[in-house]
Protein backbone atom coordinates (compact mmCIF):
# COMPACT_ATOMS: atom_id res chain seq x y z
CA UNK A 1 0.00 0.00 0.00
CA UNK A 2 3.06 2.47 0.49
CA UNK A 3 4.11 2.01 -2.26
CA UNK A 4 1.69 2.45 -4.18
CA UNK A 5 0.86 5.92 -2.41
CA UNK A 6 4.52 6.58 -3.18
CA UNK A 7 4.33 6.04 -6.61
CA UNK A 8 1.15 7.97 -6.65
CA UNK A 9 2.61 10.84 -5.03
CA UNK A 10 5.99 11.01 -7.68
CA UNK A 11 3.32 10.58 -10.38
CA UNK A 12 1.15 14.04 -9.17
CA UNK A 13 4.65 15.50 -8.77
CA UNK A 14 5.90 15.14 -11.90
CA UNK A 15 2.70 15.95 -13.33
CA UNK A 16 2.69 19.05 -10.97
CA UNK A 17 6.48 19.84 -12.18
CA UNK A 18 5.54 19.53 -16.03
CA UNK A 19 2.79 21.65 -15.87
CA UNK A 20 4.54 24.08 -14.16
CA UNK A 21 7.75 24.15 -16.56
CA UNK A 22 4.82 24.19 -19.60
CA UNK A 23 3.67 27.74 -17.89
CA UNK A 24 6.75 29.13 -17.27
CA UNK A 25 8.14 28.79 -20.72
CA UNK A 26 5.19 30.45 -22.40
CA UNK A 27 5.78 33.31 -19.87
CA UNK A 28 9.41 33.58 -20.47
CA UNK A 29 9.30 35.95 -23.08
CA UNK A 30 7.33 38.51 -20.97
CA UNK A 31 10.87 38.68 -19.06
CA UNK A 32 12.73 38.89 -22.14
CA UNK A 33 10.38 41.77 -23.46
CA UNK A 34 10.68 43.37 -20.42
CA UNK A 35 14.21 43.69 -20.25
CA UNK A 36 14.11 44.96 -23.54
CA UNK A 37 11.44 47.70 -22.29
CA UNK A 38 13.68 48.44 -18.95
CA UNK A 39 16.93 48.62 -20.85
CA UNK A 40 15.85 51.56 -23.33
CA UNK A 41 13.77 53.10 -20.85
CA UNK A 42 15.66 53.75 -17.88
CA UNK A 43 18.70 54.63 -20.24
CA UNK A 44 16.65 57.10 -21.78
CA UNK A 45 15.19 58.16 -18.60
CA UNK A 46 19.01 59.32 -17.82
CA UNK A 47 19.88 60.46 -20.99
CA UNK A 48 16.74 62.73 -20.53
CA UNK A 49 17.71 63.95 -17.30
CA UNK A 50 21.77 64.41 -17.81
CA UNK A 51 19.92 66.36 -20.91
CA UNK A 52 17.77 68.94 -19.06
CA UNK A 53 19.77 69.29 -16.50
CA UNK A 54 22.82 70.33 -18.17
CA UNK A 55 20.85 72.55 -20.56
CA UNK A 56 19.19 74.30 -17.45
CA UNK A 57 23.19 75.46 -16.83
CA UNK A 58 23.75 76.27 -20.44
CA UNK A 59 20.91 78.34 -20.74
CA UNK A 60 22.29 80.27 -17.44
CA UNK A 61 25.84 80.08 -18.59
CA UNK A 62 25.01 81.38 -22.06
CA UNK A 63 23.25 84.82 -20.47
CA UNK A 64 26.86 85.86 -19.05
CA UNK A 65 29.19 83.95 -21.42
CA UNK A 66 27.87 83.49 -24.82
CA UNK A 67 31.10 82.40 -26.27
CA UNK A 68 31.11 79.68 -24.15
CA UNK A 69 28.08 77.91 -24.87
CA UNK A 70 29.26 75.43 -28.25
CA UNK A 71 32.03 74.61 -26.02
CA UNK A 72 29.69 73.80 -23.22
CA UNK A 73 27.57 71.05 -25.23
CA UNK A 74 29.84 68.35 -24.33
CA UNK A 75 27.69 66.98 -20.77
CA UNK A 76 24.81 67.45 -23.07
CA UNK A 77 26.32 65.31 -26.29
CA UNK A 78 27.36 62.65 -23.08
CA UNK A 79 24.13 62.23 -21.76
CA UNK A 80 22.71 61.26 -24.96
CA UNK A 81 25.07 58.83 -25.87
CA UNK A 82 23.35 56.85 -23.03
CA UNK A 83 20.33 56.54 -24.62
CA UNK A 84 22.08 54.84 -27.28
CA UNK A 85 23.87 52.02 -24.83
CA UNK A 86 20.14 51.22 -24.05
CA UNK A 87 19.14 50.50 -27.79
CA UNK A 88 22.00 48.87 -28.04
CA UNK A 89 20.79 46.32 -25.76
CA UNK A 90 17.11 46.43 -26.18
CA UNK A 91 18.02 45.56 -30.22
CA UNK A 92 19.89 42.51 -28.87
CA UNK A 93 17.79 41.24 -26.43
CA UNK A 94 14.51 41.89 -29.01
CA UNK A 95 16.10 39.81 -31.34
CA UNK A 96 17.15 36.42 -29.62
CA UNK A 97 12.79 36.51 -28.26
CA UNK A 98 11.44 33.58 -29.83
CA UNK A 99 7.83 32.60 -29.18
CA UNK A 100 9.19 29.19 -28.98
CA UNK A 101 11.92 27.87 -27.78
CA UNK A 102 12.60 30.08 -25.34
CA UNK A 103 13.05 29.26 -21.33
CA UNK A 104 12.68 30.70 -18.19
CA UNK A 105 16.47 31.50 -18.09
CA UNK A 106 17.10 33.28 -21.16
CA UNK A 107 14.08 35.20 -20.03
CA UNK A 108 15.71 35.96 -16.92
CA UNK A 109 19.32 36.86 -18.07
CA UNK A 110 17.50 39.14 -20.52
CA UNK A 111 15.61 40.77 -17.70
CA UNK A 112 18.68 41.24 -15.68
CA UNK A 113 20.86 42.34 -19.11
CA UNK A 114 17.78 45.14 -20.05
CA UNK A 115 17.78 46.24 -16.02
CA UNK A 116 21.34 46.39 -15.81
CA UNK A 117 22.16 48.41 -18.62
CA UNK A 118 19.13 50.90 -17.69
CA UNK A 119 19.49 51.44 -14.31
CA UNK A 120 23.62 51.87 -14.96
CA UNK A 121 22.31 54.47 -17.72
CA UNK A 122 19.76 56.09 -15.20
CA UNK A 123 22.43 56.79 -13.01
CA UNK A 124 24.67 58.07 -15.57
CA UNK A 125 22.86 60.49 -16.42
CA UNK A 126 22.03 61.67 -13.26
CA UNK A 127 25.67 62.37 -12.78
CA UNK A 128 26.29 63.71 -16.25
CA UNK A 129 23.35 65.96 -15.50
CA UNK A 130 24.78 67.34 -12.27
CA UNK A 131 28.15 67.41 -13.04
CA UNK A 132 27.28 69.10 -16.51
CA UNK A 133 24.76 71.78 -14.73
CA UNK A 134 27.43 72.96 -11.92
CA UNK A 135 30.59 72.38 -14.43
CA UNK A 136 29.15 74.50 -16.73
CA UNK A 137 28.35 77.89 -14.85
CA UNK A 138 31.93 76.60 -13.00
CA UNK A 139 33.52 76.72 -16.47
CA UNK A 140 31.78 80.51 -17.05
CA UNK A 141 33.70 81.88 -14.14
CA UNK A 142 37.47 80.04 -14.40
CA UNK A 143 38.11 78.77 -18.07
CA UNK A 144 40.63 76.60 -15.98
CA UNK A 145 37.83 74.09 -14.37
CA UNK A 146 37.01 72.98 -17.78
CA UNK A 147 39.41 69.75 -18.09
CA UNK A 148 38.52 68.87 -14.77
CA UNK A 149 34.78 68.97 -15.25
CA UNK A 150 35.26 66.81 -18.44
CA UNK A 151 37.11 64.19 -16.62
CA UNK A 152 34.57 64.14 -13.84
CA UNK A 153 32.15 63.45 -17.16
CA UNK A 154 34.07 60.92 -18.37
CA UNK A 155 34.09 59.17 -15.18
CA UNK A 156 30.35 59.68 -15.12
CA UNK A 157 29.84 57.94 -18.79
CA UNK A 158 32.01 55.11 -17.46
CA UNK A 159 29.13 54.03 -15.28
CA UNK A 160 27.16 53.89 -18.21
CA UNK A 161 29.49 51.88 -19.64
CA UNK A 162 30.01 49.38 -17.21
CA UNK A 163 26.29 48.64 -17.41
CA UNK A 164 26.44 48.40 -21.27
CA UNK A 165 29.49 45.84 -20.70
CA UNK A 166 27.61 43.67 -18.33
CA UNK A 167 24.25 43.94 -19.81
CA UNK A 168 25.61 42.36 -23.03
CA UNK A 169 27.54 40.06 -21.22
CA UNK A 170 24.60 38.56 -19.51
CA UNK A 171 22.37 38.66 -22.85
CA UNK A 172 24.96 36.83 -24.40
CA UNK A 173 24.77 33.66 -21.84
CA UNK A 174 21.22 34.21 -21.69
CA UNK A 175 21.31 34.25 -25.94
CA UNK A 176 23.72 30.84 -26.04
CA UNK A 177 22.01 29.04 -23.01
CA UNK A 178 18.97 28.48 -25.83
CA UNK A 179 21.14 27.26 -28.61
CA UNK A 180 22.35 24.20 -25.94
Amino acid sequence: MNVRVALLVACLAACVTGAQAADADAIAPFFGFMGAMSSIVFSCFGAAYGTAKSGVGIASMGVMRPELVMKSIVPVVMAGVLGIYGLIVSVIIATNIHPTGYTLFQGYAHLGSGLTTGLAGLAAGMAIGIIGDAGVRANAQQPKLFTGMLLMLIFAEALALYGLIVGIILSSAGSSAGSE
